[in-house]
């Protein structure tokens, strides 16, 4: 794996110097027939107990309808929901879409169809069986059992992924890696425990971890421009760990994965839940989406996993989505000594005051696109907008793309 920590400055220097202010977000903006609004929000919608999101979207929940109400404003024609509790009947994801996305909300704009969705199962909460936290037990309750889950999670489906879209998804044509092996990558970034420079997982536990935390999909759509290969994850966050950095490393390997996949060539180790190998082929135009829980410069986690992404050949070169809001927020943060590298305009979170704002959502296209358009829906705090863009942490980021079609789209 080829390691670019000496261009790090240089490269977050070359990401701040090229964006150029966003077009403001109004309530009528949607995309034309020749333009795809591609966004990814981490909405918060999560519970410690299973059935507890669909509990609180029964009863009304505000911060699900400010959520909705940055939807409706927005108005993406493909969206990566993060944070959004799994259940099998995909019925927090109805009560979604029925009391909050289809009725207008304060706030937002006309109501709001999705008529095409993909969900599945995720690693959080599901036990693995292992004491991965080397606790002495293995699952317990609390925190301990979800330490010991494949990806952490106090109940099975807590903070799962929903894809919602305008246009049709190949259901068929899914693929999940969440099943997919750590130690199956090349150059897997093992932790270690650096008081005895020994692997912190045995061999028996890491032949079998997991390496995506919630998973990885490949969800490909079928846009006006031709198909389009929607490729979503949620890495952990590179901390709650210890000095080995088992999260840190998993969170830079989570997000390694996408470039191998979009890299091509013979991956024989890179096999989907069913079985089938290989990455994904040259000429597709893919849009990379999620929470990626990895800030360019700033914060925790190898920042190295995220700048090769952004960098990879296969990826548009394109301003970086910015806000005023975040803009606002970041330098209050540095007036009141949390100094951040990077550009106050780029964040997409507010993190609390240990970690402050920083950039971890993303919307990154793939060549073969032109950008014409994005954001990062944070308005100054004097807007009147400001009021429904709290209802989460983070923020939505958008991107309009164009593209002509191609053969390769079929």
């Amino acid at each position: 794996m080829r390691i670019l920590l000496p261009i790090i400055p240089v490269l977050a220097a070359m990401l701040s110097a090229c964006a150029t202010p966003a077009a403001p977000v109004a309530a009528d903006a949607t995309s034309t027939g020749s333009t795809l609004r591609v966004a990814t929000y981490n909405v918060s919608l999560y519970d410690d107990e299973a059935g507890g999101v669909i509990a609180r979207l029964q009863a009304g929940d505000e911060g699900a309808r400010k959520v909705a109400a940055v939807l409706q404003q927005v108005r993406p024609d493909l969206l990566l929901v993060n944070e959004f509790d799994y259940d099998e009947g995909g019925h927090a994801a109805d009560l979604f879409q029925r009391q909050y996305l289809e009725q207008a909300q304060p706030g937002g704009g006309e109501p709001l169809h999705y008529p095409y969705r993909y969900l599945a199962p995720v690693n959080t909460g599901v036990p693995s069986g292992l004491d991965l936290d080397r606790n002495g037990s293995v699952g317990g309750e609390g925190r301990q059992r979800g330490n010991d889950a494949w990806g952490f999670g106090l109940h099975p489906g807590q903070y799962g992924m929903l894809v919602l879209s305008r246009h049709p998804i190949d259901t068929a044509g899914v693929r999940s890696f969440q099943l997919l092996r750590w130690s199956a990558m090349p150059g897997a970034r093992r932790p270690v425990d650096p008081a005895t420079g020994q692997p912190w997982h045995d061999d028996a536990v890491w032949a079998q971890l997991r390496l995506s935390s919630k998973s990885h999909w490949d969800v490909p759509v079928r846009t006006p421009h031709g198909t389009v290969h929607f490729l979503v994850s949620h890495p952990t966050p590179p901390v709650f760990d210890g000095p080995e950095d088992r999260n840190g490393a998993r969170n830079a390997d989570e997000i390694t994965l996408w470039r191998h996949y979009i890299s091509g060539g013979d991956l024989p180790w890179l096999c989907d839940d069913a079985g089938r190998c290989g990455g994904l082929a040259e000429g597709k135009r893919f849009v990379i989406a999620g929470d990626l829980n990895n800030d360019p410069v700033d914060g925790d986690g190898h920042h190295d996993a995220i700048l090769e992404l952004l960098e990879h050949p296969r990826v548009l070169r394109m301003a970086t989505p910015r806000s005023q809001g975040g803009a606002e927020k970041a330098r209050a943060y540095a007036a009141a000594g949390l100094l951040h590298r990077g550009a106050p305009e780029h964040v997409t979170g507010d993190f609390g005051p240990r970690s402050g704002a920083m950039r971890l959502d993303y919307v990154i296209p793939s060549t073969g696109f032109q950008a014409t358009g994005s954001g990062v829906f944070w308005p100054a705090s004097g807007e009147p907008a400001a009021a429904i863009a709290d209802g989460s942490d983070h923020h939505l980021v958008w991107v309009d793309l164009t593209a002509g079609r191609t053969a390769a789209d079929d």
